[in-house]
């Protein structure tokens, strides 16, 4: 019953999105601002990769049923499949047929169908091998159906901040000019690839700790959250060792503009420095996620995302781009700082 309203609830939201895109283009092109020809290539993107809704949605929500099974090795096979489709299409499109930024769309959109197919078959796979059969009454629960869409209100607060900051983060560069934008973008890949990875151990703890509460298990709760939190500091003190040594090879792969390989490494620093800072907060979101604790998810990113807004508005007329960048990792500060006041009372809740 869980991933079916799960999906119901994707698809829904995914054809309102479609729905509504004309009105979500403009407003968001408008609030991010930058030049006539980002805004042209945007918009292009845009075009394209909002038909992927509906299927990124079903996906996300496979994924968090895997995870939530333990079943993660399912979820490194989407991901694998979405992320080297995505990037496969993309150099076709782009690098070879030259389709510009409608090329990174449409790779984008249909990765994501490719995905969701792949998906959708694996977890009919298990359904009919636990000889599970859709039960509309347990589906349609409403009081399973309140629970589920009061638990994913709190997540979707949190998630509309957190994407706030990232596209308040983006628009300042648009603002600042089209190599600052482009230049933040690069070093973005940095900071997303080093997150999927310390995010896998988020992952392990949202089902570590979600299986602990459940037997009452007051020590594995905490054997779960220490050990993988350990390997996630690690983890991600090596990720950013390694953007410091190789950022400058791999920013060069990624742009031949000499000016924008220039730029980029004068703020490779603040990119390597975002995923270390950030695998607190990553960690924390598994444990509260697993713990289903999502009011104090919900609360603390408010609080944060005040912290990251005041932060901005300090540094970014002083510093530049630099001030930008420095805001961004004080957000994770802020974020990881805020959940750990809320530690103790998260485990007194769950065991008490």
């Amino acid at each position: 019953a869980v991933p079916a309203r799960a999906l119901l609830i994707a698809v829904s939201v995914g054809l309102v999105l479609l729905i509504l895109s004309p009105w979500l283009r403009s407003a968001a092109f408008s609030l991010v601002g930058g030049s006539a020809d980002v805004r042209l290539h945007g918009e292009t993107y845009f075009n394209w990769r909002i038909w992927s809704a509906p299927f990124a949605l079903i996906n996300f929500s496979l994924m968090g049923w895997f995870i939530g099974r333990a079943r993660t090795r399912y979820t490194l096979l989407v991901q694998l499949l979405l992320n080297l489709t995505n990037m496969a299409l993309s150099a076709l499109f782009v690098l070879v047929m030259r389709w510009e930024s409608a090329g990174v769309g449409l790779a984008a959109l249909m990765a994501e169908i490719i995905a969701a197919a792949v998906a959708l078959a694996i977890a009919a796979h298990e359904w009919r091998r636990l000889g599970l059969t859709l039960d509309r009454a347990r589906i349609f629960d409403a009081a399973q159906l309140k629970s589920t869409i009061a638990m994913n209100s709190d997540v979707l607060i949190r998630t509309i901040s957190l994407l706030f900051a990232f596209g308040w983060f983006t628009a300042r560069g648009a603002r600042a000019g089209d190599m600052t934008v482009a230049v933040n973008a690069v070093l973005m890949n940095f900071f997303n690839v080093a997150a999927y990875l310390i995010d896998g151990f988020a992952s392990a703890s949202e089902t570590l700790v979600g299986q602990s509460i459940g037997a009452k298990d007051r020590l594995g709760f905490r054997a779960s959250v220490w050990l993988t939190s350990l390997w996630a500091v690690v983890v991600g003190a090596i990720c950013a060792l390694l953007i410091v040594a190789l950022g400058p090879w791999f920013i060069d792969i990624m742009t031949v503009n000499p000016e924008i390989r220039e730029t980029a490494r004068h703020y490779l620093g603040w990119a390597a420095l975002a995923p270390f800072l950030g695998t607190f907060c990553f960690q924390f979101d598994g444990i509260f996620t697993g713990a289903l604790a999502t009011r104090d998810m919900r609360n603390m990113m408010l609080a944060s995302l005040a912290v990251f807004m005041m932060a901005w508005w300090l540094l970014e007329p002083r510093f530049a781009n630099h001030g930008l960048w420095a805001a961004f990792n004080i957000f994770f500060v802020a974020r990881g700082l805020t959940f750990a006041s809320r530690m103790p009372s998260l485990e007194r809740r769950a065991f008490a």
